[in-house]
């Protein structure tokens, strides 16, 4: 419940404090005093998008307070504690306009955004007027004010739940059906690649070892050649016999020598056996640089055959065996799809089964809590002096979402036999009004600790519809608190509070002030109201008789 607005410097309101109360508040004045400022000033602190241009002329800076009472099963005590911010009993909205358009809020005298009073407005202040499209008026809520009419949430949830399980596997099939799709535009490739793969056979190392042997096999007829001429030189014909012929010669001279010749002899034996190790040892070179000449040729051609498969599918020659096996895993998902398709659209079967199941049955919860509220409606245009007017909410059918598939609109029918159209089309100013009233009064039964605010909602009706409006605002606000901004006598005589709003002119500067009525004033406002400027006895004593009746009416 609102308790309380305080106002500094916005338009033409200096320094305006306000205390509201339980049950039925009033405003009246004259047009142009200043009614719609105190609407915008509590719309500006709420974070509702309006003018921009709210600064009192002069002033740096404008600045509005609204403290309001939240009882311990307020919704706005789950948002406080999300946005992280302090909660109590008691909720203190503050917000700052500079001349230069800057905007600064605080919530319990914390700093927030313009965001979080918006969500904090939509559960603590509720306004309707002639030309609201913020409520009643806008098509795109009333489904969401059915659902709260009916009290849907878990119905919702559950249909939001399956609609989430349906797009999950629909992005499941989707998925594998592309993924599927995009192999099987490769089958033909693939099935070749891993032909052609096996075929070869690459193992890991395989390239360097390939390599490696090749490089060997190319130099060693260079190098066999040199060592066999090594050879050669070493043998027959070369240091082999002239180191025998030496030998012998020294043998044959030895004895002769007188021992001379021992030492050289000795070493000349010893040089023959290191000559025929090194001759034994060269030979066995040469038998091991030996090689097939086909060998190569055919070495060349694996290790060129490799290198270009390499190239080919752009991985490294020791890549070249995974890369076959993850060719492999793809044809064999390939091979395996269908079946796995089979399970997938299965699934998508059974989530769009269950989906309409719940849809469905939230849309007959809805078709009979639209024939509920079609007849609430009904018994409340009765007494609001339209007893032959026609509300009708219908249910359409619309495109599949998380909240089932219906559009609902509020349409209206003034008279008997005319077309039914959208409510703030088909409607006059006045009718419109009481239609807004009578689904407000229908409505407002699961809405605990909302302050509903009336702009003017009894323009355009007098007399009697006038009284019938007046009464079912009081009936409204029995449960809570209203808030009705008026220039029907018949209305404000029934307020439990009154306030007269009133615009002067002092120094050159135009300021509004907003006055509470005691019982005597209260007269002579709803006097001015009946009789305009001059209030003459007769109007006088036609506003006392006017809240005396409110007043007996409202004791019997």
């Amino acid at each position: 419940m609102l308790r309380g607005l305080d106002i500094s410097d916005m338009l033409i309101i200096d320094r305006l404090e306000l205390g509201f109360q339980p049950g039925l508040n009033v405003l009246t004045g004259e047009t142009g005093a200043g009614k719609s400022i105190l609407l915008d000033s509590l719309g500006f602190v709420l974070g509702w998008r309006g003018r921009a241009d709210l600064v009192r002329q002069g002033a740096e800076q404008g600045e509005v307070t609204a403290w309001f009472d939240l009882p311990p099963a307020h919704p706005a005590h789950a948002l406080l504690e999300e946005a992280g911010l302090p909660g109590g009993d008691e909720l203190i909205l503050r917000r700052i306009n500079t001349s230069d358009g800057r905007k600064t809020a605080w919530v319990n005298d914390r700093r927030c955004s313009g965001e979080v009073l918006r969500r904090l407005s939509e559960t603590l202040v509720e306004l309707h007027g002639q030309h609201d499209d913020r409520g009643l008026l806008n098509p795109r809520g009333h489904r969401a004010i059915l659902d709260d009419y009916a009290g849907n949430a878990h119905a919702i949830a559950g249909v939001r739940e399956a609609w989430t399980a349906l797009g999950a596997a629909r992005k499941a099939a989707a998925a594998a059906t592309a993924e599927r799709d995009a192999i099987a535009a490769e089958e033909e490739f693939l099935r070749h690649a891993v032909a052609e793969l096996d075929k070869l056979a690459p193992e890991e190392g395989e390239e360097a070892t390939l390599d490696t042997r090749r490089r060997q096999m190319q130099g060693a007829e260079k190098i066999r050649r040199d060592v066999v001429n090594a050879y050669e030189l070493m043998g027959q014909g070369g240091a082999e016999t002239a180191m025998g012929d030496a030998l012998r010669w020294l043998d044959g001279v030895a004895d002769k020598a007188e021992g001379a010749l021992e030492g050289p002899l000795a070493a000349l034996n010893r040089a023959m056996v290191e000559l025929d190790e090194a001759m034994s040892g060269v030979a066995d070179a040469i038998d091991g640089m030996s090689f097939d000449p086909y060998e190569l040729e055919a070495c060349e051609e694996r290790l060129f055959a490799i290198r270009g498969l390499a190239r080919k599918h752009d991985v490294q020659p020791d890549e070249l065996a995974g890369f076959a096996d993850t060719l492999r895993t793809k044809l064999n998902a390939l091979d395996a799809g269908e079946a796995a398709q089979a399970e997938l659209e299965k699934a998508v079967h059974n989530a769009q089964a269950l989906y309409d199941e719940r849809a469905a049955a939230l849309t007959e919860k809805r078709r009979k809590s639209a024939a509920k509220l079609d007849k609430a409606v009904a018994a409340e245009l009765a007494p609001l002096k339209m007893e032959r007017a026609v509300f009708e909410t219908q249910l359409t059918l619309d495109a599949p979402g998380p909240e089932g598939r219906d559009a609902v609109s509020f349409t209206v029918a003034t008279n008997p036999g005319a077309p039914a159209g959208p409510l703030g089309k088909i409607a006059s100013g006045g009718e419109l009004s009481r239609f807004l009233l009578a689904l407000k009064v229908c409505l407002t039964q699961s809405q605990a600790g909302l302050t509903l605010i009336f702009d003017e909602i009894d323009r355009g009706v007098g007399g009697a519809t006038a009284d019938a409006v007046g009464r079912r605002l009081k009936a409204l606000a029995a449960e809570g608190q209203v808030l009705v901004v008026t220039h029907s006598p018949q209305v404000a005589a029934l307020g439990a509070h009154h306030w007269r709003v009133a615009k002067s002119v002092a120094k050159g500067m135009t300021t509004s002030t907003v006055t509470a009525l005691a019982p005597e004033e209260r007269v002579d406002e709803v006097a001015r109201m009946l009789a305009g400027d001059t209030i003459t006895d007769a109007a006088r004593a036609a506003a006392q008789a006017l809240l005396n009746g409110q007043q007996g009416a409202t004791t019997s």
